[in-house]
C-alpha cells in the first residue's frame, strides 16, 4: 500500500507534485518513520534521516524545513490514512458492510504501517502537543460527522443504541493495538512475529465481537461457514 501523498506535496501553483518529488517525499517519510520509531523525536536527527533515505541533507531541508515539520508530516500521514476509510461514511450505508470494511482496512494499515502507528501512540501518550493544530475545530467537526452517522443508524433501527463516540474510540484502539503492542502479542502467543494470517484472523474476530455488540449481524463471506 503506497504512502498517502502529504498535503504539502502540491506545487505553489496548485499542480500535483512531480513523480520525482513524490518519490523523494515518500522515501523521506519512510526513513523518518524508521528513525522516529527507533530513537524518538529527540533522539533523531535530520542527518540520520537523510542517510536512511539515501538523499543529501540539503534535499531533506528542501522538502521539509525542519525536523518538527517532518515529524508532524509523519503523524499527519498515518492519521489521514486511517481517516480516509471513514471519510465517505453515510447513513445510507449498510452498517455491517461499512464497519467490516473499516475494521479490515484499519487492520491492514496496522500490518503495513506499524511504525507510524507506534509513533502516533507515543506522541499521544506524551500529551500530543505536536498535533494540537491537527486536532482543530475542523477535525472535531469531522469526528462529530462520523458519530452522527451512527446516531442515524440507531434511529433507523439498524443497530443497537450504543454511544457512537465510545464506539469510534473502540474501533480505533482495537485495530491499532495490533501495531502498537505487537511485541506483547507475540510474547503472549509465543510467536516470533505477526503474519498476515494473524492479522486476518484478528480482524475476523474484531468484526464478530464489535458488530455483535452493536446488535448487527456480521456478513458471512460466500463459501464460509456461519
Amino acid at each position: 500500500m503506497p504512502f498517502l501523498v502529504p498535503a504539502h506535496s502540491a506545487q505553489p501553483n496548485g499542480k500535483p507534485a512531480s513523480r520525482i518529488r513524490q518519490k523523494n517525499e515518500e522515501a523521506i517519510i519512510k526513513a523518518a518513520e524508521d528513525e522516529f520509531a527507533r530513537h524518538g523525536f529527540k533522539g533523531t536527527s535530520m542527518n540520520t534521516i537523510a542517510i536512511k533515505a539515501n538523499l543529501p541533507k540539503a534535499n531533506l531541508h528542501y522538502y521539509f524545513t525542519n525536523k518538527l515539520g517532518l515529524y508532524i508530516a509523519v503523524l499527519s500521514n498515518i492519521i489521514e490514512l486511517w481517516d480516509s476509510t471513514f471519510n465517505h461514511l453515510s447513513s445510507d450505508d449498510d452498517p455491517a458492510e461499512a464497519l467490516t470494511r473499516y475494521i479490515r482496512a484499519k487492520m491492514e494499515f496496522s500490518r503495513r504501517n506499524p511504525q507510524a502507528s507506534r509513533i502516533f501512540a507515543m506522541e499521544i501518550i506524551s500529551g500530543g502537543e505536536c498535533l494540537n493544530d491537527y486536532f482543530s475545530q475542523d477535525y472535531q467537526l469531522w469526528f462529530k460527522g462520523r458519530a452522527a452517522v451512527f446516531e442515524q443508524w440507531i434511529a433507523a433501527g439498524k443497530m443497537d443504541p450504543v454511544d457512537p463516540v465510545h464506539l469510534i474510540f473502540l474501533l480505533w484502539s482495537s485495530t491499532q493495538h495490533y501495531a502498537d503492542f505487537a511485541s506483547q502479542i507475540c510474547r503472549v502467543t509465543g510467536k516470533s512475529r505477526l503474519t498476515r494470517a494473524d492479522f486476518d484472523q484478528a480482524a475476523d474476530n474484531l468484526i464478530r465481537i464489535i458488530l455483535t455488540g452493536c446488535g448487527i449481524l456480521p456478513k458471512v463471506p460466500a463459501g464460509s461457514q456461519a
